[in-house]
């Protein structure tokens, strides 16, 4: 179990956080088109795994935006917004926001990233959903990069993140 911070207030977040040098525990999502998706499913490529608790939140929406910009400049990597927002939610933002170089993944199947990824928030009013972590994975799905965002309301190290894909 790990600690992090809402407003500077302790928050208990359960499950083991990928370490740099790991393999990726595998993982099943929901697209927009509602069909399940896996890390094979994106064989060959980096992964910046991009998990936030809900894209209806600035420092969510934020980070969705500044990963989409840089997503555009990388080559073989491809971006996953991962929350606990319905697809259909997902999907609009990025519409209205025309963010076109994020793949949106929902954990309404997939739960189980949660824990597996140790992002679980238990505890505060925010239980139930994913803490703000940057995951970066190589085509091989081992973790080069990995940090789970001490304070939830503050955005994550994008240019640690984007460095570990040089």
């Amino acid at each position: 179990m790990s600690q992090v911070t809402l407003g500077g207030n302790p928050i208990e977040v359960g499950g083991q956080f990928p370490q740099k040098g790991q393999t990726a525990p595998a993982l099943k999502l929901v697209n927009a088109k509602l069909q399940d998706v896996t890390l094979d499913d994106f064989a060959g490529k980096r992964k910046v795994l991009n998990i936030v608790p809900s894209l209806d939140t600035p420092t969510c929406a934020t980070s969705t935006r500044k990963f989409n910009e840089a997503a555009g400049k990388l080559e073989n990597t491809v971006v996953l917004v991962i929350s606990a927002d319905l697809p259909f939610a997902m999907s609009r933002f990025c519409a209205t926001e025309g963010l076109n170089n994020v793949v949106t993944l929902s954990t309404m199947r997939g739960r189980e990233l949660l824990n597996n990824y140790g992002v679980e928030i238990k505890t505060g009013p925010l239980a139930g959903v994913a803490a703000r972590a940057v995951v970066v994975l190589d085509a091989e799905n081992r973790v080069v990069h990995a940090e789970l965002v001490p304070e939830i309301k503050n955005e994550p190290n994008y240019d640690a993140a984007l460095a570990a894909l040089s």
